[in-house]
């Protein structure tokens, strides 16, 4: 069949996706990926279709409602900022996911932020369409709303959460949805589920059961699926001074952000620096969308490494828990250093440290040099911490979280 992936966001958002989809394709599909002009190329070099989507993630994460958002210190702020980073790009987002589904196809597939959308556009043309998520959205009192930063409410206050979050998502998707439900001739519905989108709808999880268990609440089309790991780009070589680094002493810790963005980039370097120094670690720090540098003899700054390739050659890791870092650090084996900023980090961290796989999560709004190096000194020397990490990656590598899409489509077909 003709598979169009659909999803939005930072390279986080879309790198898991060309590995579905390059599994996808083995198993005779034809695939194509709607996501941003800026990541057409990473897209392309695995041999799938590209379809542009409008928006700049990395524009809107630098301008001062992203900023805004970055620095939020409680959920019902981060939300807010939210809303209003949506108004400016959603209804231009909604138009250019209809258009690559316009385009032809047989079955969509689309991520969190997209599946408001293709869900109408699969109603209204007659498409299968199925969810592809890689953060459990829906509500459940097994966890609380990702974007808490609880551990947890109790069952009835995670729920009791989550239906309050409900009532801020419709804000963010609804105008878009509804303008769109309109142009394509179909009802007015109310909003009744989380993303607006119904109850009975199918929703494939890119995120291994052994991290985040299938919750016993979740509707029966909702299935946790395992990870969809991303391919490393065919023609990647590592830098040579990235090898001699390596060879140079004992592993390094490495230490990203990805696509986060802060004005301060030159703070959050020093920062780092610090922090190793006082933690007597080497260190691997990657620039980022913010554009991180730091140099000497101990640390070395680096553009984009596939995690793959880079974080089993490390100590520790140091990054702000967004799903794709999350479960690269896992699928590596070595204890993490969450530092998460914002939304669903605050979910992952939290569940690093809950399996044992990480000290306390560090709010990135109070990171100090001192508490980010004793933080790295547990991830680094603690061999509880350490055997529990190797034990989650062997149990990882035994997962194939491509096999129900597959089945799930071989179904369609």
């Amino acid at each position: 069949m003709r598979v169009l992936i659909v999803t939005a966001g930072s390279w986080g958002d879309v790198a898991p996706y060309t590995g579905l989809g390059v599994r996808l394709r083995s198993a005779g599909h034809e695939v194509s990926l709607a996501t941003h002009e800026r990541f057409e190329r990473a897209v392309t070099a695995h041999g799938l279709g590209f379809r542009p989507l409008p928006v700049d993630p990395r524009q809107e994460l630098a301008s001062r409602t992203g900023q805004g958002l970055a620095k939020a210190v409680s959920p019902p702020v981060a939300l807010a900022q939210l809303m209003r980073m949506a108004r400016a790009f959603m209804p231009g987002l909604a138009a250019g996911v209809a258009d690559a589904v316009r385009a032809g196809t047989d079955v969509v597939l689309s991520s969190t932020v997209t599946d408001p959308m293709c869900a109408a556009l699969g109603e209204a043309l007659g498409l299968p369409s199925i969810g592809v998520y890689l953060q459990p959205v829906h509500p459940s009192g097994a966890h609380p709303p990702m974007i808490t930063g609880a551990r947890t409410f109790g069952t009835h206050g995670n729920r009791l959460a989550a239906h309050a979050l409900w009532l801020g998502s419709e804000r963010i998707f609804a105008p878009a949805v509804t303008a769109l439900r309109r142009e394509l001739g179909l009802p007015r519905r109310r909003f009744s589920g989380p993303l607006g989108l119904p109850r009975e709808r199918h929703v494939l999880h890119g995120f291994s059961p052994r991290i985040v268990p299938r919750p016993a609440d979740w509707p029966a089309g909702h299935q946790v699926s395992g990870y969809w790991w991303p391919q490393t780009p065919p023609d990647w070589k590592p830098d040579p001074r990235l090898l001699d680094f390596l060879d140079a002493g004992p592993p390094p810790v490495f230490a990203g952000f990805g696509s986060f963005v802060t004005a301060e980039s030159e703070r959050l370097s020093s920062l780092l620096v610090d922090a190793m120094r006082r933690a007597r670690v080497r260190g691997v720090v990657q620039a980022g969308w913010s554009g991180l540098h730091a140099e000497n003899d101990d640390v070395i700054t680096v553009q984009e490494v596939p995690h793959a390739w880079l974080f089993p050659r490390t100590a520790a890791v140091i990054h702000h828990a967004g799903a794709g870092t999350t479960a690269a650090g896992l699928r590596a084996g070595i204890p993490a250093v969450p530092v998460p900023v914002q939304l669903d980090q605050l979910f992952w961290a939290n569940r690093l440290h809950g399996l044992g796989l990480s000290p306390r999560p560090l709010r990135f709004q109070r990171l100090t040099a001192p508490s980010l190096a004793q933080a790295i000194t547990v991830a680094v020397h603690s061999p509880v911490l350490r055997t529990r990490a190797r034990d989650v990656a062997a149990a990882l590598a035994r997962e194939d979280g491509t096999r129900q899409v597959i089945e799930t489509l071989d179904r369609l077909g």
